[in-house]
């Protein structure tokens, strides 16, 4: 059964406790392996983040890293380079560290092949938007004595919301969330849910009374969250 807490900007309590029981460390320096490719099958298909897989776009597949995290994937035998966005979970085949999408594939010069070997390094473990340098897997980088005061409530949230995405990391869902109600005067509200036996934290930004007026909102966040869209509190 999913949970949803409301996070408010309201000062209460110093959450270290909870981050340091939640938070994931990522497992590598710089990972070296073999990567495949999605089949067409899956195109449509809803993968482990919730989205549903698009050949066109530059995504992946990883075993542990959180969704968002947008990495720098290189095929070390012919140096061409793609930046991807982890929103899946795999591969599930024996000796791959990394399934990406067609295009993705294409990017790095291997559609034909079918499997490449490939450096692969986090170029933002943030809220997995931007970008900028290379941040090693294993760490999770904070600024030097990052404090963050916030209530937490339990929530029974109705009506509309804007899925922006789903994290594992603590950390990034703190920073996204302040960020996001600084940006847009909207209510920040986290589902807790496990996906293929994984805790992970969704955020959604807002609370509309008809998916219309979500739907106006969501609007104004594809430039920025282009794999944003609207949810129903009622269905999830």
């Amino acid at each position: 059964m999913s949970k949803y807490f409301r996070m408010q900007s309201i000062p209460f309590f110093l959450f270290f406790g909870l981050l340091a029981m939640l938070s994931t460390a990522l497992k590598a320096q710089v990972q070296e392996g073999t990567a495949s490719y999605y089949a067409d099958k899956f195109e449509g298909k809803p993968t482990a983040s919730g989205e549903k897989y698009k050949h066109a776009k530059l995504t992946a597949a990883h075993r542990t890293l959180p969704f968002g995290t947008v990495l720098r994937v290189t095929n070390t035998q012919t140096g061409q380079s793609a930046e991807v966005r982890v929103n899946d979970r795999g591969p599930f085949v024996k000796n791959r560290v990394l399934d990406v999408s067609k295009s993705a594939a294409e990017a790095l010069g291997f559609l034909n092949k079918g499997l490449a070997v490939v450096k692969i390094e986090v170029i933002d473990a943030g809220d997995g938007k931007g970008s900028g340098p290379i941040r090693p897997i294993g760490q999770v980088t904070i600024e030097e004595k990052e404090f963050y005061d916030f209530e937490v409530n339990r929530s029974k949230p109705k009506g509309f919301g804007v899925q922006i995405g789903t994290y594992q990391e603590l950390v990034n869902l703190v920073r996204l969330s302040q960020n996001l109600r600084t940006s847009y005067r909207k209510e920040v509200t986290v589902q807790v849910k496990a996906i293929n036996g994984i805790k992970v934290y969704t955020i959604i930004l807002g609370k509309f009374s008809s998916r219309a007026k979500a739907g106006d909102f969501l609007m104004k966040l594809q430039k920025k969250y282009p794999d944003a869209f609207i949810v129903d509190f009622q269905r999830l």
